[in-house]
């Protein structure tokens, strides 16, 4: 059925979502550092964008594949596709986000995306949130 191609397409996008959001945070960090932006200081931001990877990359160590891609190819499956193959816009979206190569590969670059967002809560420290005082609770 096409409704499965078109939701395997919807996942493949969020995926993609995902990834962008670490990696484009990542950078929108490191330029408002420099910029004096502060709303890159915002602590539940950098605790999500941080939480973001931090799940990335323990899938990586542990060898466990993204519950996207599973969800993604189960519902290819249910659309009579083999695994990446489907709309133009689904393949457009597949070849930014998957590649070939050894596993450590995977590993190595989710770790240092994570290592490099860690630092980043040294270099650039979030504002930690303020308790209220009794009288304004």
């Amino acid at each position: 059925m096409q409704i499965y191609a078109y939701l395997a397409d919807l996942v493949v996008a969020l995926h993609l979502a995902y990834v962008l959001t670490v990696i484009v945070g990542l950078v929108l960090i490191l330029v408002g550092w420099l910029a004096k932006w502060r709303w890159i200081r915002h602590f539940w931001l950098r605790l999500i964008h941080l939480l973001m990877i931090a799940v990335v990359a323990f899938q990586a160590w542990i060898g466990v594949i993204c519950p996207l891609t599973h969800l993604e190819n189960y519902l290819r499956k249910l659309a009579g596709q083999s695994g990446y193959s489907g709309t133009f816009i689904g393949h457009l979206l597949e070849s930014l986000l998957y590649y070939e190569a050894p596993p450590w590969v995977f590993v190595f670059a989710y770790t240092l995306v994570a290592v490099l967002i860690l630092s980043t809560l040294i270099l650039v420290p979030p504002n930690w949130p303020r308790r209220l005082k009794p009288s304004q609770q």
